[in-house]
């Protein structure tokens, strides 16, 4: 791949790393500016010298190619170096939630098995809670100052500032890693048990990038802002990696805020904006600032899912924005494969269609294909080497569960239609069926979260006696609200099919919820009927079929 060529194109045999990628960059305009952090300027050649250095720093602490790294960081300059310097010595990088803390966060680092973890002063104490169970970490490294403990070590552990450990050797590192090549873990939230690492290759991520730039194209001219958090994929692919394909800036703010967004877009100069697509809703439905007003028609490109058509409206009318939103689906374990290039037609509620690197397909139970426009798994396999995951690591019996029959299975529930255009219908586990009846919760939740009375809710199965399964309804009542069960039922005569109609409803203070915020229904089907449970077959009120 030349610096000439198409990022978003592919061809036989042209596989990438973004260790190659920067190097080309550095090579092409070594001064143009890669990174912008609150006003704080990193030129390519920056990022690419204090990466070396710090490579050189985490190898004399023994860092070795395969290994694996954690990294525990907040959106900042050290997060996207630190990444670059593990990938500088062909180890392997772990990001990691930073809101995880007890068991959820000891299970990642002891998973990892990380003997180096760099983390920022605030979240030494969490490491420390849970020490006692990381037998492999062996060095600690803290951003900031973390008190009085350097040196005296967490429970044992040797503990001591990042400052000592950024490096000063600028000689360049000759062993690059091969596009083939495990580039990272990224843990998935684990909703039906622990979380599994998806090992990801260097042209994974690469990919993921291209595609981005398939969907909406940029050019050197363009700053990207993002305020998604830096242990996701997509701020460091789609965020990074495909600005420096075009050698593009990237303008990254340390959290989301709707009154510093207009005034973060103003200060940098931003023309693309990536974010999720709650976001981008609830800028929508802000009120007008002068930021705001000053910067309409700077954004033309707004990268997120997903946006209602309302938001979407205005986005294009209101700010002045010529692309809103993506038409796509994919997963961290397949990347995107469903998609359209910018400015194609997409059919309303769709995803895309299928795109070149990916055979995307609808199976029964069995695993026999289904025919458009009849609803069922979808399964994935690559048309190109390294574009998919690799595996879970450590996790062999996970691997081959989920690539069952040599086709990867989603576990979510789709449709293609005549026109080969793709539509995501539910989540698979969270798929009811009643009556003979399939029932979608994603869109039992999608109308319930319409009650003016209700703050969070959750559609989930509870087993039936009869067979099949019975629907319950979990939610959170907003304060104040007298709302009762009953009520809500009859409500719900009026907002959902017969057939749909909960059978259970159930009102609590809180949701059980992994550390990316998804409601663990799992738990809640376990759960079933409490005490708690009003019940439509113990109450007066009879249902007709409609």
């Amino acid at each position: 791949m030349t610096s000439t060529t198409h990022p978003g194109a592919w061809s036989v045999g042209e596989q990438d790393t973004v260790i190659a990628a920067l190097d080309r960059a550095v090579a092409a305009h070594p001064s143009r500016v890669l990174l912008d952090f609150g006003g704080t300027l990193y030129t390519y050649a920056e990022v690419d010298r204090l990466s070396t250095r710090m490579a050189h720093a985490f190898a004399a602490l023994g860092v070795q190619s395969g290994q694996t790294v954690v990294s525990i960081l907040d959106n900042n300059i050290d997060a996207v170096i630190c990444w670059l310097a593990v990938n500088k010595l062909r180890a392997v990088s772990v990001p990691l939630n930073t809101a995880l803390r007890g068991e959820f966060l000891r299970h990642q680092i002891a998973d990892a098995g990380a003997a180096l973890v760099v983390c920022e002063a605030d979240y030494v104490a969490r490491i420390a809670q849970v020490a006692a169970g990381l037998p492999a970490v062996k060095q600690v490294l803290h951003r900031g100052a973390a008190g009085s403990a350097d040196g005296a070590g967490i429970s044992g552990l040797p503990l001591a500032p990042l400052d000592l450990h950024r490096g000063d050797d600028d000689t360049p590192i000759t062993a690059k890693p091969a596009p083939g090549e495990l580039a990272c873990l990224i843990y998935t939230s684990g909703t039906t048990g622990p979380s599994k690492g998806c090992m990801l290759s260097y042209n994974f991520m690469c990919n993921l990038a291209r595609l981005q730039l398939r969907a909406g194209p940029a050019t050197a001219d363009d700053v990207t802002i993002t305020p998604l958090p830096l242990f996701h994929l997509n701020a460091l692919s789609v965020g990074i990696i495909s600005n420096i394909l075009v050698g593009a800036r990237v303008a990254i703010v340390p959290r989301f805020s709707v009154s510093n967004f207009w005034p973060e877009v103003e200060r940098s100069g931003a023309t693309i904006a990536s974010i999720l697509g709650s976001m981008g809703n609830l800028l929508a439905q802000a009120e007008d600032n002068d930021a705001m007003k000053r910067c309409i028609g700077q954004i033309h490109t707004v990268r997120g899912n997903p946006f209602t058509e309302d938001t979407k409206a205005v986005w294009r009318e209101r700010f002045g924005a010529r692309q809103v939103g993506g038409n796509g689906y994919g997963l961290t374990e397949a990347c995107v494969v469903t998609s359209l290039p910018a400015g194609e037609y997409a059919a309303p509620g769709s995803s895309g269609k299928r795109i070149p690197d990916f055979d995307v397909r609808i199976f029964d139970d069995n695993d026999q294909e289904l025919p458009p426009g009849v609803a069922g798994e979808i399964v994935v396999r690559p048309n190109r080497p390294h574009i998919m995951f690799e595996g879970y690591w450590r996790r062999p019996e996970d691997t081959q569960k989920i690539m069952r029959n040599m086709w990867l299975h989603t576990g979510d529930i789709g449709k293609f239609d005549e026109d080969g255009f793709f539509y995501f219908v539910d989540r698979k586990k969270d798929y009811l069926r009643r009556r003979g009846e399939n029932i979608s919760s994603f869109e039992m939740e999608t109308a319930f979260a319409a009650h003016p009375d209700l703050a969070e809710v959750a559609v989930h199965a509870v087993p039936s006696p009869k067979g099949e399964d019975d629907v319950k309804v979990t939610a959170i009542l907003r304060p104040g609200s007298t709302l009762t069960a009953e009520q809500l039922f009859q409500w719900a005569t009026t907002a959902v099919p017969y057939y749909a109609l909960p059978r259970y409803i159930e009102f609590r203070t809180t949701l059980p919820k992994n550390p990316q915020g998804r409601v663990l229904k799992y738990e809640l089907r376990d759960e079933g009927k409490t005490a708690t449970t009003w019940d439509l077959e113990e109450s007066n009120i009879k249902v007709a079929k409609r």
